[in-house]
């Protein structure tokens, strides 16, 4: 998945110094996607990595013709697209954006292009008992975060008992169902039947839970824009050139007539049909917004709280043992602590709650909590056992003489005299790396955690703004930080040695 990310990145130098090299340059068209787990809407061709394919490549370049533009690609994470194109990083978004009733509020969404269905896939053992929403009560469904399927499963959530669990990509929900630990996915028909043939033992259940559509975003400030790509987008369904992108993506379908000549006669489209209740908070105040989804984050908190809490004792009881190891164990023993040390220091916390979490499934499938918990103790014990060692070795030799003269052990030294000095002299840095362990806690939402920060994100792409959700964010952090901080000022003045 990172090399996706990576070749994305590639691929947005390559085009961009193709239409910048050149005196005079057409005018361009910046449109923003997302190659990580892009298929078929945007990813990086296998036969050239230098090159996208998708039919949302093969859309931006319709709607650049028609605007007699040239299309340039900027990479834009999925989460990200609709904040970027507000702030001008691209004119319009295209990968499999969706249409929902916040986007049509905050943003400027062109017509449908596409409509398609929420459907369910479960394995092939459960496709007999588990063929609606109703039949998951108390199991785990999986989907993308941030979308129209995460909005219905917090509905089901609360109506039928089932726990909704968020991913960041569309790769992973399939995977893990796979490996028992969610037990169905609900995603959009085009993402479903394309997982479907990739991977066996998963059955797509016929029911539609709801009908939505992908659109091109936009800011407000570019209506006339949004106009002229309209225009475009009904030429090419009068001519049969979406017809014919579609039918190349092998995602044609009865649906598309149906929707095409809806929008050719001037009906309007719902964002979102086929349900019975509201989703999103696009009708809401940005108050009562507010007020319904503080209770979420305040447990994200708690989890946040007692997954950096759990994760901290535990770095800093194997900092200790591995500090002590390095001064005090063998040769073998001290080269074997340095690398693992390194190892961790040198590697990406982000790759690291990778490899635990996926890498290690076919031996051993650990819970997402879990999986978070050892992620985090694992990294943050390299750099407690390096302050920890510092803070050892920082103790006069003279003490260390008188103790062994006393007639004291090696290990009675250590436990006496040298290990509290030491404890002492660390805990001040041990306290800011506790700090950094509680913002850290953020990444663990890439194993399905609805931390803190996850829980925010969701808040702020269900309402098409960041300064609501960001500001309680920030404050519910310094709430649990400030704390801690001032109880280590504390504890470091009590145990501050007496100066002469």
């Amino acid at each position: 998945m990172h090399l996706q990310v990576f070749t994305a990145l590639a691929l947005f130098g390559v085009a961009a110094a193709n239409v910048t090299g050149a005196s005079g340059p057409p005018r361009e068209l910046r449109w923003a996607g997302d190659p990580e787990g892009g298929a078929p809407f945007v990813q990086a061709d296998s036969a050239d990595l230098t090159r996208l394919v998708g039919f949302d490549v093969e859309i931006a370049s319709l709607i650049a013709r028609g605007l007699e533009r040239t299309p340039r690609f900027v990479f834009i994470a999925f989460a990200s697209i609709d904040q970027s194109v507000e702030r001008g990083d691209a004119d319009i978004g295209l990968s499999g954006v969706e249409d929902t009733p916040a986007r049509r509020a905050a943003m400027c969404p062109t017509i449908p292009y596409y409509e398609f269905r929420e459907v369910l896939t479960v394995r092939d053992r459960d496709a007999a008992r588990l063929r609606t929403l109703a039949d998951l009560a108390g199991r785990r469904v999986a989907t993308l975060g941030g979308t129209i399927a995460y909005e219905l499963l917090l509905n089901a959530e609360r109506r039928y008992g089932l726990h909704a669990v968020s991913y960041e990509d569309d790769v992973h929900p399939f995977r893990d169902l796979l490996l028992g630990r969610v037990d169905a996915v609900l995603l959009d028909n085009v993402l479903a039947e394309r997982r479907r043939l990739a991977m066996a033992g998963m059955r797509v259940q016929p029911g539609t839970v709801a009908v939505g559509h992908y659109v091109g975003v936009l800011a407000c400030r570019d209506e006339a824009l949004r106009a002229a790509i309209n225009e475009t987008l009904r030429a090419a369904m009068r001519d049969g050139s979406l017809e014919r992108i579609f039918r190349r993506w092998d995602v044609w379908n009865e649906d598309q007539p149906r929707l095409y000549a809806r929008l050719l006669a001037g009906e309007p489209v719902p964002a979102v049909s086929g349900i019975d209740e509201p989703i999103g908070v696009a009708t809401l105040t940005r108050w009562e917004a507010t007020r319904r989804y503080l209770p979420s984050l305040v447990r994200a908190a708690g989890v946040t709280l007692l997954l950096s809490c759990l994760s901290m004792t535990v770095a800093v009881c194997l900092g200790v043992l591995i500090a002590s190891g390095r001064i005090y164990g063998t040769a073998p023993v001290r080269l074997t602590l340095t690398g693992y040390v390194e190892l961790m220091r040198g590697t990406p916390i982000l790759l690291q709650l990778f490899v635990i979490y996926y890498g290690f499934a076919a031996a051993i499938r650990l819970p997402a909590f879990a999986a978070a918990l050892a992620g985090l103790a694992l990294n943050y014990a390299a750099y407690e056992s390096e302050i920890y060692r510092g803070a050892l070795e920082s103790i006069p030799v003279g003490q260390l003489e008188a103790a062994r003269t006393l007639g004291l052990s090696e290990r009675q030294v250590l436990t006496y005299v040298r290990g509290p000095q030491a404890f002492r002299l660390a805990l001040a840095p041990m306290t800011n790396d506790f700090v950094a362990l509680l913002k850290d806690s953020s990444l663990v939402s890439v194993l399905t955690v609805m931390e803190l920060t996850k829980q925010t994100q969701v808040f702020a792409t269900n309402l098409e703004s960041w300064v609501i959700p960001g500001s309680l964010c920030a404050a519910i952090y310094l709430m649990m930080s400030l704390p801690l901080a001032g109880a280590a000022r504390r504890l470091e003045r009590r145990w501050k040695a007496p100066t002469r």
